[in-house]
């Protein structure tokens, strides 16, 4: 399996082939999913003792399997959250997989580490967090967050040395990511969700839920989680009277912005997120909104040496790593991960290569789609616009259309490989739900996608 013969360089030829024209296609086909017997019947089984060889299973990945799925940067693809990596990024994400870097301690990946930190110097820039604020890249905000609450949780244990064996509690608004409730069941932690009205978190919510907080559940209250744009709606919480509550409450600050923290980048938005300078973490996914592959999310604490209080991993073969001849910047010691990849090298490059305007002015042009596609929605007599457009997501509603219509809008438009927009809810109401990410959508994709519904 390790030795370079012939069938080894054609098959390197055959997957750069594919890759740049990949890279090259800006209209990709919009895949739709297939049932695993049905993938089976066409594909077979692909693991055998004495395999199937690479050029026959590269040919079932080409021709069948990855047009059972859907490529994020799709132009007309605008549910959930997309993503529109660069084709820098996508290209250097092949070179960091070719490299073989552990990215956990300097002593193995010095070269590939001062790369992320060059491309998180500029994320922690744009938060405007204190001098000696810093961060790590990690899988997604899924993992950011349980990284930024578990350096909480044990920063509050040890101030509290009391409730060492007592249920932590954190306090966050029914806006925000689930993954916030996810983390908490892994931490065994308890959460109140504060029901804000239309998802908004303000200080005068937050203030009234801990002064309604039992003095049992107030000492156990360990951390608040505020949005810096909800998945569901781009909606940014009161940032700054947040964070005065949580300052006033000595109670830490942790902001998830993981889809909306590109926006941080955006001039026209920027005044939005005042108050996040005042947070003790922030999650920030670069595989959204900063145009990266997947997977790569990132942790910004503003003091780091918290972080490795709580996640600085011992034992007798890592010694070395703390050595004094071996120092330097350990990723490894402030998130949840010990192995890792260079998460942040496909970002570094991609940053490198065409410089932050370009960043910015991409960020922007997700915003400006959003306002355009709101002004049309108002502009269609048999649309409804329910709320101003936030960020970069737009919700509305198609008058007299219920739950089962905009399903079945829904699989019609991606079985016909048209577009990939799926509903979402809005006060208990079936809504649609655009969002932008890809700057290469058009007014054109926006006309077109409104056209299909009547």
């Amino acid at each position: 399996m390790h030795t370079i013969d012939m069938d080894l360089v054609e098959m390197t030829l055959d997957v750069m082939k594919y890759t740049i024209d990949r890279i090259s296609n800006v209209t990709p086909e919009l895949g739709s999913p297939k049932k695993e017997e049905e993938l089976l019947r066409i594909v077979g089984e692909t693991i055998t003792p004495e395999g199937i060889g690479g050029e026959n299973a590269f040919k079932l990945f080409r021709d069948v399997l990855v047009k059972a799925t859907v490529p994020i940067d799709h132009p007309r693809h605008l549910a959930f959250v997309p993503a529109a990596p660069t084709r820098a990024a996508i290209m250097f994400d092949l070179v960091t997989s070719a490299s073989s870097i552990h990215g956990a301690y300097w002593m193995e990946g010095a070269g590939g580490i001062f790369c992320e930190n060059q491309a998180m110097k500029w994320l922690v820039s744009l938060t405007k967090l204190r001098e000696g604020a810093f961060g790590v890249f990690t899988s997604g905000g899924t993992a950011a967050n349980l990284s930024a609450l578990v350096t909480a949780r044990e920063e509050w244990r040890e101030n509290k040395p009391e409730y060492a064996r007592e249920r932590a509690l954190l306090l966050t608004s029914n806006g925000a990511h689930s993954s916030i409730k996810s983390m908490a069941k892994v931490m065994d932690a308890d959460v109140i969700l504060i029901d804000s009205e239309d998802e908004y978190l303000s200080g005068a919510d937050l203030k009234t839920a801990i002064d309604d907080l039992s003095d049992e559940d107030r000492a156990r209250l360990f951390a608040v989680v505020a949005t810096g744009g909800t998945t569901n709606a781009g909606i940014i919480d009161d940032l700054k009277t947040i964070a005065e509550i949580c300052e006033q409450e000595k109670v830490w600050f942790h902001v998830d912005c993981a889809y909306g923290g590109g926006a941080l980048a955006a001039n026209s938005v920027r005044h939005l997120f005042e108050g996040i300078e005042k947070a003790d973490s922030i999650t920030i996914d670069p595989h959204k909104w900063l145009f990266s592959p997947y997977d790569c999310g990132a942790v910004i604490y503003k003091n780091l040496e918290l972080a490795k209080k709580a996640h600085s991993q011992k034992g007798a073969y890592l010694d070395i790593f703390k050595d004094e001849g071996a120092q330097g910047f350990n990723p490894a010691d402030y998130q949840i991960q010990l192995t890792r990849r260079l998460r942040g090298l496909p970002l570094w490059f991609s940053l490198a290569m065409h410089g932050t305007n370009k960043y910015k002015k991409a960020i922007e042009r997700g915003i400006e789609l959003a306002q355009i596609a709101a002004r049309k929605i108002k502009e269609n007599d048999k649309l409804e616009l329910i709320r101003p457009a936030s960020l970069s997501v737009v919700l509305f509603k198609r008058k007299g259309w219920n739950s089962e219509d905009y399903r079945d809008w829904t699989y019609k438009n991606h079985r016909e490989g048209f577009a990939l927009v799926t509903p979402s809810l809005w006060k208990d109401e079936s809504v649609i739900r655009f969002c932008f990410i890809n700057p290469d959508t058009t007014e054109d994709d926006i006309d077109k996608i409104l056209e299909t519904l009547g």
